[in-house]
């Protein structure tokens, strides 16, 4: 059997059982569209919030960053670990006891204001508009490779599936769908990582594997692969990073911008009880731990069997390597996988000085006395983790498992996406605003409505995405830091601060973060600024637009307290309402409607 075959054999098996769960959850009321019923078992919940949490960011670019990067773009792990205990511990027992459908509800209710209830309604759809681009540019890479199609056509394939079971079943099916997407992707990731570090270290545990001998030169994994990486003139893999402000900046942004995340949030209003939102979160952690301890050790082995594919020298026992002197392998021998990327465009070779072998060597290396100077293979870093099985020749089913997992990853999380935009615009917006007597029989439709408008949105702009896909995660995870996070943070923990200062609060993060990301990516000029590159040299104080959550989300925080300093007290009842939900005196069930 061929390995298209193979593929679209796992593929159409996974999709297959996404779909007859959709059709056997199919939601039949608002509160099943919304919160599943309000009857998910914890640990159910848990593998629901570890598929909904590891997006093709974690599942497809992690990886990929990491093994470019190095210990520099570890901050990608760290911060979204972080953050989810944030989350746990400060969030989401508090936001289920409060027991409301959406996060913009919550923040109407305890800002007693609807101005406040459809500001934060903006800056969650900006947030998961923004986030769900990533998942769709994830889906498109994993299409166009494993489908053989385009990338556009990869997209609406995903689209179609997630119409599916999403318009269809809404938070009921997306649940029950996520759990069988994260038996897909986790025994996707983990399979082949277990097989390469078998390959390279002989110890069958990936996360022990990075810190174990390599079997090719008997030298210590990491050791062995700053040997190579130096050697080409890149810069060493566990080399400190220069900038420890913007590194700091960047994980505290994608730290407080997941515990700010509705998607996620709004599953821990699917459990009967406050204390089955606590097990969740701790069921959750045990299901993304998975995932997150193998990542670093799957980096780290892609990198290193990259390297030595193309110098296939480096991989024994090497004394003074160097890197001039290289011995490459010719183009025409190129291994398969490579010609087989090569397809998709997402590697691709420029022979500049038309010697027929394979120059990778960090860009900045200078060999203008050899008539070209830098790297001659560019690999894009989101295929990493998809292609290592075909890196390390591991069997054709293990290409297709993490085909369907790479797949499932993306799918999953733009499912959650989605439903807390299309909970926003019909629950909070359409019900909460504009017609607060529609039926619940209407506010389903319109729920189903904006879930397919907004579908068709990410769709078309999955397909130019700003950046791969962790980067594009990474700037909603900044919003989501600079806008939410605070508002939600001070709604449980502050009796003071009042609707002007919440309102207030929001627009100057999400304001004050935007127009920093907008200048320095380029989509918005200033006159007389003369081309503000996305640069270090340009950033204010080195701080990057990927950072610059955490600081607009400290513009937030100030702003609302001066703001609610400076203006009354909110209502006595609100007062109360903060103390009922900090402390949660015998409550087994929230309220729910």
């Amino acid at each position: 059997m061929s390995q298209f075959a193979i593929n679209i054999l796992f593929v159409g098996a996974s999709f297959a059982i996404y779909i007859g769960i959709a059709i056997w959850a199919k939601a039949g009321s608002t509160k099943d569209f919304y919160v599943a019923g309000g009857g998910v078992h914890p640990i159910t919940n848990g593998m629901a919030i570890g598929a909904d949490w590891m997006s093709a960011a974690s599942f497809i670019s992690m990886a990929g960053l990491i093994a470019a990067g190095g210990y520099a773009n570890s901050t990608f792990l760290m911060g979204w670990t972080g953050g989810y205990v944030l989350l746990a511990l400060l969030l989401a027992p508090y936001l289920r006891k409060f027991g409301k459908f959406t996060v913009p509800e919550f923040i109407g209710d305890r800002f007693y204001s609807r101005t406040a209830r459809m500001v934060a309604v903006v800056c969650l759809i900006v947030a998961s508009l923004t986030y769900v681009i990533g998942q769709m540019a994830g889906a498109g890479v994993a299409f166009s490779r494993f489908l053989e199609v385009d990338a556009t056509t990869g997209l609406i394939i995903a689209a179609v599936v997630v119409f599916f079971y999403s318009v269809l079943g809404g938070m009921k099916g997306i649940t029950y769908t996520q759990v069988a997407q994260y038996i897909v992707l986790i025994i996707a990731y983990t399979i082949p990582a277990v097989f390469i570090s078998l390959e390279l270290t002989g110890n069958p545990l990936p996360p022990l594997g990075l810190f174990s001998e390599h079997s090719a030169s008997g030298e210590p994994l990491l050791s062995k692969l700053n040997e190579v990486v130096s050697a080409l003139g890149f810069d060493a893999y566990t080399a400190m990073v220069d900038n420890k402000l913007n590194m700091v900046l960047f994980t505290l942004s994608l730290m407080i911008g997941t515990a700010g995340l509705p998607h996620v949030i709004m599953r821990f209003f699917t459990v009967p009880k406050v204390a089955d939102a606590r097990w969740s979160a701790g069921w959750a952690l045990v299901f993304i731990g998975l995932l997150y301890l193998t990542a670093p050790a799957v980096a780290s082995m892609a990198r290193l069997n990259l390297m030595t594919t193309i110098y296939p020298d480096m991989a024994g026992q090497v004394e003074n390597y160097d890197a001039a002197a290289a011995n490459p392998i010719a183009y025409e021998n190129r291994p398969e996988w490579i010609r087989t990327w090569e397809e998709t465009g997402l590697i691709t070779f420029d022979d500049k000085n038309s010697d027929g072998d394979i120059q990778f060597y960090n860009d900045s290396t200078d060999f203008s006395d050899r008539g070209w100077s830098g790297n001659e293979l560019t690999v894009n870093n989101d295929i990493l983790v998809l292609a290592n099985p075909e890196i390390a020749n591991l069997p054709s089913w293990v290409i297709g498992l993490i085909a369907a997992g790479g797949l499932a990853a993306a799918l999953s999380t733009a499912a959650g996406l989605l439903l807390a935009i299309s909970s926003a615009i019909s629950h909070d917006l359409i019900k909460g605003a504009i017609n607060p007597g529609i039926t619940e029989r209407g506010e389903l439709r319109a729920a189903r409505i904006s879930m397919s408008i907004a579908i068709v949105v990410a769709t078309y702009l999955g397909a130019n995405p700003p950046g791969f896909a962790a980067q594009v995660v990474a700037l909603a995870f900044g919003i989501a830091a600079a806008s939410l996070f605070p508002v939600l943070m001070m709604g449980i923990f502050s009796k003071r601060v009042n609707n002007k200062g919440a309102i207030a609060g929001m627009l100057s993060g999400l304001t004050f973060t935007l127009v920093y990301i907008f200048i320095y990516k380029g989509w918005f000029f200033i006159p007389g600024t003369n081309n503000l590159a996305d640069t270090p040299e340009n950033w204010v104080l080195g701080i990057s637009p990927l950072s610059i959550g955490a600081v607009g989300a400290i513009v937030n925080f100030a702003v609302a307290y001066l703001v609610s300093k400076s203006s009354e007290e909110p209502p006595r009842e609100i007062q109360e309402l903060v103390e009922s939900v900090r402390y949660p005196k015998g409550a087994g069930g929230a309220v729910s409607h």
